[in-house]
């Protein structure tokens, strides 16, 4: 049974911590490279999906679009990029999906904090990270993001997930 303690789950884990901390520093980029070429980014609507390619999402970028949405976050006219929130989030209660040699898949619960525009926003969301493990670094091969509001209207936030 997989553990928590087991070594391929803690590079997991350093990975997704890795991860919250490269996007509050808004540094887009160094996420971006974070992913395998073939990987997934997803936001669903429908919380208890798993087709996400059938299915009404938020977000659902492969290599291609994660690029664009850096872009669009990197460019100072930008809606998303004019003003960008100020984020803190807090990614925990770890539970180990899956582990093989050369991949984990973990699932977690994420607590951001926005604040833009003299206004605080707090989001809610189950995570679910595939990362495959490599010996030249750790990559993420899918993101989904399930917002606990996802059926509600969300606004631009000016941020990722």
């Amino acid at each position: 049974m997989p553990t928590l303690t087991d070594s391929r789950t803690l590079r997991a884990i350093e990975l997704v911590w890795k991860e919250a901390q490269v996007l509050d520093a808004k540094d887009y980029r160094a996420w971006e490279q974070m992913y395998t070429d073939d990987a997934h980014y997803v936001i669903p609507i429908d919380p208890d999906t798993d087709d996400f390619a059938a299915g009404l999402n938020m977000v659902y970028d492969d290599k291609r679009m994660r690029h664009l949405r850096v872009e669009r976050m990197m460019q100072g006219y930008s809606p998303s990029a004019v003003a960008a929130a100020r984020t803190v989030r807090i990614v925990s209660r770890f539970t180990v999906e899956e582990i093989t040699d050369t991949s984990v898949t973990l699932r977690s619960a994420q607590i951001l904090n926005a604040f833009k525009r003299n206004e605080f926003t707090t989001l809610g969301a189950e995570l679910t990270h595939r990362i495959v493990l490599g010996a030249d670094g750790d990559r993420i091969s899918l993101k989904v993001v399930r917002l606990i509001d996802s059926e509600d209207a969300v606004s631009a936030s000016g941020y990722l997930l």
